[in-house]
C-alpha cells in the first residue's frame, strides 16, 4: 500500500522545454542561414547584377533566353558571394576595428573562421560548375578570374598596401559586363570591353565617396584608403577626374554598339548631373565646407542603374 497523502504519478507530457526545443532549433538554424548569407553581401551583389541582364540583351539585341538568364544570374550571384565571403575571412581582423563592418558575422563570432572559408571555397566551385555546364566555359573562367583578381590582387594583394587599392581591385567589380556577354554570345566583344571600362572608372568616385564618410574606420584599421592618406580637396579632385572619364567612356559605348540616341541621350543627361554633383564636392572641398560625401554615393549607384536601364531599353528597340 502507498503512503499516506501520496500523489498519484500523472502521465509524462511535453514540457514548455520539449516544446521549446524545436522552435529553438529552427531559430539556431535560420540565424545560421542569415549568417551565411550576410558573408555574401547580396546588396553589393544586388548592384553587380543591375548590370548583368542589360548587357544580355544588348548581346543578343532582344531577349534571350529566360533560362540563359536566370542561370547566368545565379552563377553570378554565387560566384560574387564567394568572393565577398572569402573577403570576409581574410579581413575578420580589421573589420572588428570599424562601426561599418563590426557586425559581420565573423566578428560577432556567429559563424566559424574555416566554415566561412569553405563555403566561399564551396560557392565557387558551384558557380564554376554552373557556368561551365549549364552556360560555357569562357563565362565560367571569367567567374573565376573576378575571384581571384578580388581574393588575390585587392584583398591580399592591394588592400592593406596601397591607396590604389580601390582603382586597381575595383576591376573585380567590373567583370559582370563581361560574363553577362559571353553568356550570350561566347566571345567577349567591345561594347562588353567600354562598359567594363565604364563600371572600372565608375568604382573610384562610388567608393572614394563611401571612404570619405569613414575614414576614421579605415584609418584606425590600417587600410590606406585615399581619404586617409590626401586631404579632401585631393581625393575630391580624384572624384572629378574619374568622373569625367568614366562619362566619356560611356558616351563611346553609343556608337560603338550602335545603339543610337535611345541610350546615349540618357547617357550623356545621367553623365551632366554626375559630373555636377562632384564640381560640387570640389567647390565645397575647397571653400573647407562639408562635403557631404554620401550624397554622391547614392547618386553613383542611382546612375550606374539608370545608365543600364538605357542600355536595356536601346537593345531592345
Amino acid at each position: 500500500m502507498g503512503a499516506v497523502g501520496a500523489v498519484s504519478p500523472v502521465p509524462a507530457g511535453p514540457s514548455d522545454l520539449d516544446l521549446a526545443g524545436p522552435r529553438s532549433r529552427w531559430a539556431r538554424a535560420a540565424g545560421r542561414t542569415r549568417s551565411y548569407i550576410a558573408l555574401m553581401k547580396l546588396r553589393v551583389v544586388e548592384l553587380l547584377l543591375v548590370s548583368t541582364v542589360p548587357v544580355m540583351l544588348l548581346a543578343e539585341r532582344g531577349m534571350p533566353s529566360w533560362w540563359l538568364i536566370v542561370v547566368t544570374l545565379v552563377a553570378g550571384t554565387l560566384s560574387a558571394g564567394s568572393a565577398n565571403t572569402i573577403n570576409c575571412y581574410v579581413d575578420r581582423d580589421i573589420d572588428q576595428l570599424m562601426g561599418r563592418t563590426k557586425r559581420r558575422p565573423l566578428v560577432r563570432e556567429t559563424v566559424e573562421p574555416a566554415q566561412a572559408l569553405r563555403f566561399g571555397i564551396v560557392l565557387g566551385i558551384v558557380s564554376t560548375l554552373m557556368f561551365g555546364l549549364l552556360v560555357n566555359w569562357i563565362s565560367a573562367a571569367l567567374s573565376v578570374g573576378a575571384i581571384a583578381f578580388y581574393v588575390f590582387v585587392y584583398t591580399l594583394g592591394l588592400k592593406r598596401r596601397s591607396p590604389s587599392n580601390i582603382v586597381i581591385g575595383g576591376a573585380a567589380g567590373c567583370f559582370p559586363v563581361l560574363i553577362g556577354w559571353s553568356a550570350v554570345t561566347g566571345t567577349v566583344g567591345w561594347a562588353a570591353v567600354l562598359l567594363f571600362a565604364v563600371i572600372f572608372f565608375w568604382t573610384p568616385p562610388h567608393f572614394w565617396a563611401l571612404a570619405i564618410r569613414y575614414k576614421d574606420d579605415y584609418a584606425a584599421a590600417g587600410v590606406p584608403m585615399l581619404p586617409v592618406v590626401a586631404t579632401t580637396e585631393v581625393v575630391t579632385r580624384r572624384i572629378l577626374l574619374y568622373s569625367y572619364v568614366m562619362v566619356g567612356v560611356s558616351l563611346a559605348v553609343g556608337p560603338v554598339a550602335d545603339i543610337g540616341l535611345v541610350y546615349t541621350v540618357p547617357a550623356a543627361l545621367l553623365g551632366a548631373w554626375f559630373v555636377a554633383e562632384a564640381h560640387r564636392m570640389v567647390a565645397r572641398a575647397h571653400r573647407g565646407e562639408d562635403i557631404r560625401p554620401m550624397r554622391l554615393f547614392h547618386m553613383s549607384i542611382s546612375y550606374l542603374t539608370l545608365l543600364f536601364a538605357a542600355l536595356a531599353a536601346a537593345a531592345l528597340v
